[in-house]
């Protein structure tokens, strides 16, 4: 319901088609000219694969590096946990207020809203993430937040948010005014919240990508500094990052490099905040982990490149997969994360194209997860949405059962022949095409016209022919 309700939003379409189709662009020129693309996706494959295989591992080294440098470690099972870890953090470092740099995880576990609840101001620093806050509105993109929006729709937003009725419609009046808008929150509030792009267990240190220095400001100036990643966010070695952070940049904006790279580690006296903490999210990863066939997903850096090439999320958008996490790589990642208890449909958004395939740079085969979900979910038997995948595995097995007998399934040929004859209509030139089926075989004509069946098999042809040719 909600991919068909914006299906009917074609400014919408239309900002997402020209965002992914720029983005999709800029990755062409800057991965054609890297002769050794194929070997660097290859190596990032590997370091994803080893590192799954070794997680527990890379994570207490992890910890023990860390808490050497000044750092302190949490442990969250759960968005929950998380939650409260965090809120304690806040209130013990005296703000009521945080200035947040760009992070899915803490979409993931709704950490503004709890903020909120207990009196605390988050500010998001990011200028497509404060576009989002802003208009009370939701992530559309893993790396373009704001995608669906136009500068016109930006400019509304901040002339109303910001009271700058006299707001300039260029890009340069837009960042100016969000400049002028969060250097003041820069340089008063004493709390930063953080995500990760990558945890070195090597070192204890955490790597944050980005490209406006809004996270520069948010590592360096607070007292406090809380960081919240995925479990999966570990990597072996610093020397990693050599392959991961060729990969991501063309991945995700098509920039060869970031043009902010931060690592740090641990507290300096005198250097940055003074207190500083990680909080490492499992909320659902270690059991992705036990699935043999699904736990490649957990091998994502979040480029949102499979997003921009994937022609369901292009015609409709981010906010139809109803997750932080949208097109392929949500489509795999929140059934999972969820338990698929409150995803189920999230398995059936796409067309196996291939398309993310191609493009992930660390060889998620997305397809052949998607492919396994929706295994999983037929053979669910889960409240609520249970009836409609029961009745398509009702109907798999029918089929199943007409296709293991020739004499059943000549019967069946001979049946639809019969029962398709009032709804065949003749389209002028001799070809009969059925544009309406009852029940649930009517979400296929809803959108789509099916040919009738043939007056003849192959088969009746076949031995049609021999009898003549023997007389």
């Amino acid at each position: 319901m909600a991919a068909r309700s914006l299906m009917g939003d074609t400014q919408l379409r239309k900002n997402v088609r020209h965002a992914t189709d720029v983005i999709q662009a800029k990755r062409r020129r800057v991965v054609d000219e890297m002769p050794d693309w194929q070997a660097l996706r290859e190596s990032g494959r590997q370091i994803r694969e080893h590192t799954m295989l070794h997680l527990e591992e890379y994570l207490e080294e992890f910890e023990r590096n860390c808490t050497a440098a000044g750092g302190t470690v949490h442990w969250a099972p759960d968005a929950a946990a998380a939650r409260e870890i965090i809120l304690r953090l806040v209130k013990a470092s005296g703000s009521d207020e945080v200035i947040k740099i760009k992070s899915m995880t803490t979409e993931e576990i709704q950490l503004n809203r709890a903020l909120e609840a207990v009196g605390v101001k988050a500010y998001e620093t990011d200028l497509a993430e404060l576009i989002i806050q802003l208009g009370q509105d939701q992530p559309s993109h893993i790396v373009v937040p704001a995608l669906h929006k136009n500068r016109q729709q930006i400019r509304a937003i901040f002339q109303r948010e910001m009271n700058l009725p006299e707001l300039g419609e260029t890009a340069q009046d837009l960042a100016d005014a969000a400049r002028r808008f969060l250097r003041e929150k820069f340089l008063r509030v004493k709390t930063g919240v953080s995500g990760a792009n990558f945890l070195i267990a090597e070192t204890g240190g955490v790597c944050v990508v980005e490209s406006e220095g809004n996270g520069r400001m948010c590592l360096t100036l607070p007292e406090t500094l809380i960081t919240v990643a995925g479990i999966d966010k570990v990597v072996p070695r610093f020397q990693d990052l050599e392959v991961l952070l060729q990969l991501l940049p063309r991945s995700a904006t098509g920039e060869r490099m970031n043009p902010y790279n931060s690592i740090w580690t641990g507290v300096r006296q005198g250097d940055g905040p003074q207190s500083f903490h990680v909080v490492l999210l499992d909320n659902g990863r270690s059991s992705m982990l036990a699935d043999e066939e699904a736990k490649q997903t957990l091998n994502c850096i979040r480029c949102g490149a499979c997003q921009n090439a994937c022609p369901v999320y292009r015609q409709t958008g981010g906010h139809a997969y109803g997750s932080v996490y949208a097109g392929p790589i949500g489509a795999i990642l929140t059934p999972q994360l969820q338990q698929m208890e409150h995803a189920q449909s999230l398995p059936y958004a796409s067309s196996l194209c291939g398309a993310c395939y191609e493009v992930c740079p660390v060889k998620i085969n997305i397809p052949e997860v998607l492919i396994h979900l929706r295994n999983k979910v037929v053979k669910q038997d889960t409240a609520g949405v249970a009836g409609l995948f029961n009745a398509e595995a009702a109907a798999m097995k029918t089929m199943a059962m007409i296709f293991r007998s020739e004499r059943r399934f000549r019967a069946a040929q001979r049946l639809g022949r019969v029962a398709e004859g009032p709804l065949v209509r003749n389209d002028g030139s001799g070809e009969g095409w059925i544009g309406w089926l009852p029940g649930l075989l009517g979400g296929w004509t809803a959108v789509r016209d099916l040919r009738e069946m043939p007056k003849q098999t192959f088969r009746e042809w076949w031995e049609e022919r021999g009898t003549r040719d023997g007389q």
